[in-house]
């Protein structure tokens, strides 16, 4: 019998390849029903192991959430460890500020370096000066907080060894380091002097922009940890300038200045002003701030020091005129002057100023103690300056002001005295600036007087003799020479002359001019005999010489003048026939005739091309009491 049936199926169980179908056996159920008798078996061993497995995952969640019940707790007692601990560390941080007043931090742990640079934008017309300013501040945060390194002065290491000390400052000096920066925002500034009432001598009040400040936990001791800022200040000087006069006159004599600063509310907190972080949390508001500051006034060069009792140095002291120009225009009078001043700022300070007003006035009293207001007489203007060392210069513009009829006066008295080498005393303010204080200052004379009426003399000069008197005519004619710096344009249309007549050339012993308004001088020049002066007003024409001008150094216009004067008196002085005897004898049987010499002074009325004079019909200014000496040639042809 053929075995291969049956190896066949055993060969492709072995063999490698395609499997190949199967063929019934002996061994093969007849009935393939009976197979399925072992299906019971296979499911009962699937359930166990599944129930084993639901077991297994149900242990597994249970240890996991055990884990992560543990984990959570864990966490959450950490935290709030933490949380509590850092409590307590700001609590302990906080505690040690509050433990200083706003007085103390701003003494102990703010440190200004400055101001650098000052830029004043504007002032305004209710006063208000709007300026910036850079500066370099800093705050010592370790202090305030209590977390500064304590340096010993021999090794500068730490003195405090304590454990939990040393961590509790090194924490804070961390948070410190994080922080980094505060924005400070002020309410209004109110500065008053700490030597006066503060509720009657307020001396200005500051609004300023918030300012970023940096900390420092433990700063070197140089200024380099000082950051730069600039801030954004309006300044409201208080108008009472009785305050501001005892203010400075009280800090002078002391030698220091010392001032109190009040803060209705002051708002510190972390990071940049508008920024959103944790920082912000970093956050204190302090209200009714008081603080005083004081500083010593330092040496200046070109003053006295102050201190000592020493009074306050006057405005000619401080400032000086180094030179002015008076021009004629159609419609005004142009000033321009150049003055300095001395710079009392550090070498390392800037400041930049725009144009600044001021009104000179003239007082009616060189003391200044008449009860009649001051005359305005020009507005000035200084151009926008810079601070130069050691002194200021100020390039001034304006313009004289529209003079009124009771200003003649005192017009005439500032010429005459200006003309004769003597100071007057001016009045200047500022309409922006404490527009209430007048400062006193001195207009310098010129040394030597100036010569305004030059080369005076009676040409074609006759004398007659009259019922009760000789009397004189000719025409009387001078060079006016105006200083140096005035070029304007005169006019001039009458004059009064007041003359003493002499024996020969006035003498020189005689020092400047005498004018000679009755009263007459007492006693009597030497050599003086006669004195002559019209009742009225005698009709004058001018014109302006510019060839001379032009040969001239030094001077300002030059004028001719010319007045016919007609059988005006020649009153002979008290005791001094004899020598008018005398000089008539000289003239009469003289070969070369006789000299007079002339001294006095006259009055003048004259336009001046673009003077605004208010309440003058005629623009015609009336100055009196301009000195002259000259002298004049009379012969046989003038008896």
């Amino acid at each position: 019998m053929d075995s291969s049936p049956i190896a066949g199926p055993q060969q492709d169980i072995h063999g490698k390849g395609k499997a190949r179908a199967h063929f019934p056996t002996e061994r093969t159920p007849l009935l393939a029903a009976q197979s399925s008798s072992s299906i019971p078996v296979s499911n009962a061993y699937d359930d166990d192991i599944s129930r084993t497995s639901s077991a297994s995952r149900e242990t597994s969640r249970r240890q996991l959430r055990s884990k992560l019940t543990t984990v959570f707790l864990v966490s959450l007692s950490l935290t709030i460890t933490v949380f509590i601990l850092v409590a307590l560390l700001a609590w302990s941080y906080a505690a040690e500020v509050s433990k200083k007043s706003p007085d103390d931090v701003v003494k102990e742990a703010v440190v200004v370096q400055g101001p650098d640079r000052v830029n004043v934008h504007n002032i305004s017309s209710n006063g208000e000066i709007w300026l910036t300013v850079d500066a370099r501040i800093g705050v010592d945060a370790g202090v305030v907080v209590g977390v500064g390194v304590n340096h010993n002065p021999n090794n500068n290491e730490d003195t405090d060894t304590s454990l939990l000390s040393g961590l509790w400052k090194a924490f804070g000096r961390w948070g410190i380091q994080q922080v980094d920066r505060v924005t400070v925002t002020l309410s209004t500034i109110t500065i008053i002097s700490s030597r006066s009432d503060p509720t009657t001598n307020v001396l200005a009040s500051i609004r300023s922009s918030p300012v970023v400040v940096s900390l420092a936990a433990n700063p070197p001791s140089d200024d380099s940890w000082l950051t730069p800022v600039s801030l954004s200040v309006v300044i409201q000087p208080n108008t009472n300038a009785s305050a501001w006069t005892k203010f400075i006159r009280e800090s002078w004599s002391l030698g220091t200045v010392d001032v109190q600063a009040y803060v209705g509310e002051a708002d510190v907190k972390g990071g940049f002003e508008d920024e959103r972080s944790w920082r912000s949390l970093v956050h204190r508001k302090m209200v009714d701030v008081k603080t005083r500051m004081s500083f010593r006034i330092p040496s200046i060069p070109g003053l006295p020091p102050a201190g000592g009792n020493s009074p306050f140095p006057s405005v000619q002291e401080l400032i000086t005129l180094e030179s002015f120009h008076i021009s004629s225009n159609a419609s005004h009078l142009d000033i321009h002057a150049s003055a300095t001043a001395i710079n009392p700022t550090p070498p390392n300070f800037e400041m930049v100023s725009p144009s600044l007003p001021f009104i000179v006035s003239l007082p009616h009293s060189e003391s200044d103690t008449s009860s009649l207001p001051p005359i305005p007489i020009a507005s000035v203007s200084t151009a926008p300056f810079k601070l130069t060392h050691p002194n200021i210069t100020f390039q001034i513009s304006g313009t004289v002001l529209p003079l009124a009829n009771d200003s003649t006066q005192l017009l005439s008295s500032f010429l005459s005295r200006y003309l004769s080498s003597q100071p007057n005393t001016i009045l200047i303010s500022s309409p922006l600036l404490l527009p209430s204080l007048s400062l006193q200052a001195i207009f310098p004379a010129p040394i030597p007087p100036p010569r305004i009426l030059r080369n005076v003399t009676i040409k074609d000069m006759k004398v007659k003799p009259g019922t009760t008197a000789f009397l004189a005519s000719g025409m009387i004619e001078a060079r006016i020479v105006l200083p140096k710096g005035v070029d304007v344009d005169l006019n001039v249309s009458r004059v009064l002359p007041d003359v003493m007549v002499f024996d020969g050339e006035v003498p020189d012993t005689i020092i400047g001019p005498i004018p000679v308004p009755p009263p007459l001088p007492d006693p009597l020049p030497q050599g003086a005999f006669g004195h002559i002066r019209p009742e009225d007003w005698v009709n004058a024409i001018s014109f302006r010489n510019r060839e001379e001008e032009e040969d001239g150094e030094g001077e300002g216009a030059t004028f001719v003048v010319m007045a016919k004067i007609v059988d005006v008196p020649i009153e002979v002085l008290p005791g001094r026939q004899k020598e008018f005897s005398n000089f008539i004898g000289k003239v009469v049987f003289g070969s070369e005739g006789a000299i007079a010499g002339i001294l006095g002074s006259t009055a003048v009325a004259a336009r001046v091309r673009g003077m605004p004079l208010s309440g003058h019909d005629d623009g015609v200014m009336e100055l009196g009491g301009l000195p002259f000496r000259g002298s004049v040639r009379l012969g046989k042809k003038s008896i």
